[in-house]
């Protein structure tokens, strides 16, 4: 990752400030063994001073790490469809750990939920990235009228878990003081025969769906999409 010139000022604040802290304690180390113990005490103390401001740097300097890490796009899950039958489909999800799960969606669209928590401007600085949840995966309908009236399909991904972070958030807002804001987001795209997906969660904290391939590209602008 390239260092831009504003990260690369706080690492040459935290050299210099390291350095005086070398020399400083130099001199208070001599100065102790000439027996001027308040000469130093003081030199031992601008020491700590220098010592806390090299600290500060280079803390400074890591939470602009971190942030630019937040600001890169994360692939939650790919998904591969094959059609099965008029508006019935066949998807293959499969997640970034290596597992992968098969249902099937009915409808003419696939749309894709998550959960996304972002937190307080204090924890970012400790580096702490946005996190996601991925909550389900539902079939869509082009056309409202059919969206009311046919067949739903909605599938669940979350895995249940007593301490989830979000639940213990509503419950308990004061001992997550830390948590920004939580929220839902979504992606879809239509389902074609044979195409492949890729979504992504965006640096501002939004789902992203783009086709995987050049030739799930052509479909879906075939489609009109």
């Amino acid at each position: 990752m390239p260092l831009t010139p504003f990260l690369i000022a706080f690492y040459i604040f935290a050299g210099f400030c390291a350095l005086f802290a070398l020399i400083s304690g130099f001199g208070a180390r001599r100065r102790w063994r000439d027996r001027q113990r308040l000469s130093a005490c003081h030199r031992g103390l601008w020491t700590l001073v220098f010592l806390l401001l090299a600290l500060l740097g280079a803390l400074s300097g890591s939470a602009l790490l971190g942030y630019r890490r937040l600001t890169t796009e994360t692939t939650l899950a790919t998904l591969d469809v094959r059609q099965l039958g008029p508006q019935r489909y066949a998807v293959r999800i499969d997640f970034p750990d290596g597992s992968h799960r098969g249902l099937e969606l009915a409808g003419d669209q696939w749309q894709l939920d998550a959960r996304v928590v972002k937190w307080q401007p204090r924890a970012v600085m400790l580096g702490a990235s946005p996190l996601y949840r991925l909550d389900r995966i539902s079939g869509r309908y082009a056309d409202a009228t059919e969206e009311s009236e046919r067949e739903r399909s909605v599938v669940s991904l979350d895995n249940s878990n007593p301490f989830d972070l979000l639940d213990l958030k509503r419950r308990f807002p004061q001992w997550l003081p830390w948590i920004d804001a939580d929220y839902g987001s979504a992606a879809y795209l239509p389902m074609v025969d044979g195409g492949s997906f890729r979504v992504s969660l965006a640096p501002a904290g939004g789902l992203v769906a783009r086709p995987a391939d050049a030739q799930t590209a052509q479909k879906l602008e075939e489609a009109g999409w």
